[in-house]
């Protein structure tokens, strides 16, 4: 007999959308306005499909523009998540998942350095780069989803000048806060001209009563202000999976399994997709606990939703979807500056109750009273 504990409902195939968790309005889309997002690497997803208005290979110093994404490696998961996040329209996912900002246009900026990792200075060259090239592209949001090495406190700190520029000039910069749940800012998450964002944990769902505190960083910036400024969802978040990625192989058979109740067709996808799951064949076509316990530890494992999804946490992923709400409130306002942006979405944040607000700053994210403040209407 099939076993009860199985299919494995850890796995919630039936996680929210951006728009129901958060009450985000459709009627505006970033329609007109360009979004930088600074990250590891990028994937050009079907979601953004029409939409890369550059990408930008800012791994040295030589900046290679192009206008498809022509670098894909290990690195690019992270970037296609917090670009789709902020603008996909959901074409994967029948328009359900999809971000705020699905009429924005995308720049999509490596900084994964030559070894692989992402320093400082790599980090301050792409936020260099949209410095100099910003009223070219008419980039009016920017999105920093990667951290720095050590706290600083200089107010002429090279990571902290470029922030300062950038919102000087228009654009609205916003940093993730970190995941560590330390009192520790690394740069630029210590600029005072951010929005720095931290995280809630909705438990995927629209009772609030259930809402907790995501584990984020928090701090002082170098002129001594709070951070974060304000929080947004970071668990629970639909996001693609990378094509042509071993996750993306596990999903094609672990979908399927998710839903099924019957032994004969559990045991038929696992003597199908034996080779790509791992499993030895003769226990593929017998399978027991120990099989089911394997196939629950690769969906708890790649946290999936379908066979092109996965829920994805952290504050990288706060950070994007305030991206796509700062691109809708620019659409329905483009006069805004980046100061507006700010003063609105912390008048129209509601409180986390219980939180001490150098934890949570103005409080969670209201994107339909943001948005409606933007364009006048509050």
């Amino acid at each position: 007999m099939f076993p009860a504990s199985f299919p494995y409902a850890g796995a919630r195939p039936d996680v929210l959308s951006l728009h129901e968790r958060t009450g985000a309005t459709t009627r505006y889309t970033g329609r007109g306005v360009v979004i930088a997002l600074i990250d590891s690497g990028f994937y050009p997803h079907r979601d953004l499909s029409g939409r890369i208005r550059l990408y930008v290979d800012a791994s040295t110093s030589h900046f290679i523009e192009t206008r498809r994404v022509t670098r894909t490696d290990v690195f690019s998961w992270h970037g296609q998540m917090t670009s789709v996040l902020a603008a996909g329209d959901g074409s994967t996912s029948q328009g359900r998942y999809r971000g705020l900002a699905t009429g924005a246009e995308v720049v999509l900026v490596r900084v994964t350095n030559p070894r692989g990792g992402i320093k400082e200075p790599d980090i301050l060259r792409g936020l260099q780069w949209v410095a100099a090239n910003h009223q070219r592209l008419n980039i009016r949001v920017v999105n920093v989803a990667v951290g720095g090495d050590w706290e600083n406190h200089d107010p002429h700190y090279p990571l902290h000048d470029v922030v300062r520029r950038l919102t000087q000039e228009g654009v609205t910069v916003v940093v993730a806060a970190g995941n560590a749940n330390q009192p520790v800012l690394l740069p630029p998450a210590s600029a005072p001209e951010a929005i720095i964002v931290g995280g809630v944990d909705d438990n995927n769902s629209a009772d609030v009563n259930q809402w907790r505190l995501y584990h984020h960083n928090y701090g002082r910036a170098h002129d001594g202000s709070h951070k974060p400024d304000i929080l947004a969802p970071a668990q629970w978040l639909p996001s693609p999976i990378l094509p042509g990625s071993q996750m993306m192989r596990h999903a094609r058979w672990l979908a399927p399994l998710l839903h099924v109740t019957d032994a004969a067709e559990a045991t038929r996808l696992l003597c199908a997709g034996y080779r790509d799951l791992g499993i030895h064949q003769a226990a593929a076509y017998t399978p027991d606990e120990g099989v089911y316990g394997q196939i629950r530890a690769l969906i708890h494992k790649h946290k999936i939703i379908d066979a092109y999804h996965q829920h994805v946490d952290g504050t990288s992923a706060s950070s994007a979807v305030l991206a796509g709400l700062v691109a809708q409130m620019l659409e329905a306002n483009p006069a805004l500056n980046p100061y507006e942006v700010r003063v609105i979405l912390e008048s129209t944040a509601v409180r986390f109750p219980d939180v001490p607000l150098e934890r949570q700053g103005a409080g969670i994210m209201h994107p339909a009273a943001a948005v409606a403040a933007a364009a006048g209407v509050l």
